[in-house]
Parts: C-alpha cells; structure tokens; sequence
C-alpha cells in the first residue's frame, strides 16, 4: 500500500508504474540477495539508506523511481545501518 502523497498525485498510478517497473527490474535483473540464500531479514536490512525519489508530482516518475529504490536496496545497494 502507498500512502501519505501530496493530494495531487493520483496513488493508484503510482501503485501500477511501480508494480510495473519492479516487475520488469526483478525479470532482467533478478533479486541478487534473494538468490545469495541470505534470507528475508538481510533483504529487509538492504532496503535501508535508500536514496531519496524526486521531487515529482508525476505518478508515473514516482512509481518508477520507488521501484528503482527498492530494487537497488533487494540488490544490496543500500546503505548499511
């Protein structure tokens, strides 16, 4: 669920382009600590430090840009907390 976005932006778009683009990353490029058998708890720890989205009303740039985030955390790209 995606929650607490400015009264302009229209969350059930933004749910869909991130649904979309998340898929498409997780197709091509896999979820790297998943496939290490590091488990759930390292993938949650490597969805911290996340660096932060635009400044961006648009759903479309949103959703991508909270998938791109996401991903790059499941990938272990987070910062270590």
């Amino acid at each position: 669920m995606l929650d607490g976005f400015d009264a302009r932006v229209d969350p059930s778009r933004v749910s869909a382009a991130f649904q979309a683009e998340l898929s498409r990353l997780v197709r091509e490029r896999g979820v790297p600590l998943a496939a290490d058998g590091g488990g759930a708890d390292i993938a949650l720890d490597g969805l911290a430090g996340l660096p932060p989205l635009p400044a961006t009303t648009h759903p479309v740039r949103l959703g991508e840009a909270l998938a791109r985030a996401v991903h790059a955390g499941l990938a272990g790209r987070g910062e270590a907390r």
